[in-house]
């Protein structure tokens, strides 16, 4: 049971991670100081997807998983075991990411905009 909800935790973990990273940029007009936090999410994702490292988020709830006695994510990973197919069709995951990457960018600008 425990590792179950450890699995569960490590789940909820990466779609707070992903949301902050769609919007971490817009929380920080509001509270400058989560601007650093964010660029670090940032940063983590991008090295992420040009790399091709395994987040720890994914290995953590793998393991969970297969202690729990359950199956591990697909070989894709969380992405594409709960958001690809389920929130956008598979061949968009470009679109999907550019998507979060113009929304990104988009923060940023607003966000050097409102500190002059």
């Amino acid at each position: 049971m425990m590792y179950r909800i450890i699995a569960d935790a490590a789940m909820v973990l990466h779609f707070a991670f992903l949301a902050y990273l769609a919007v971490g940029g817009f929380v920080a007009w509001r509270w400058r100081r989560t601007i650093g936090a964010h660029l670090a999410v940032a940063a983590w994702s991008v090295i992420s997807i040009l790399s091709g490292v395994e987040c720890p988020l994914t290995v953590l709830e793998n393991w969970a998983r297969r202690r729990a006695g359950m199956n591990g994510l697909s070989p894709g990973g969380f992405i594409d075991n709960y958001i690809e197919g389920v929130v956008y069709p598979g061949e968009y995951t470009n679109v999907a990411r550019l998507g979060v990457a113009v929304l990104v960018l988009f923060s940023y600008v607003g966000y050097v905009l409102r500190r002059q």
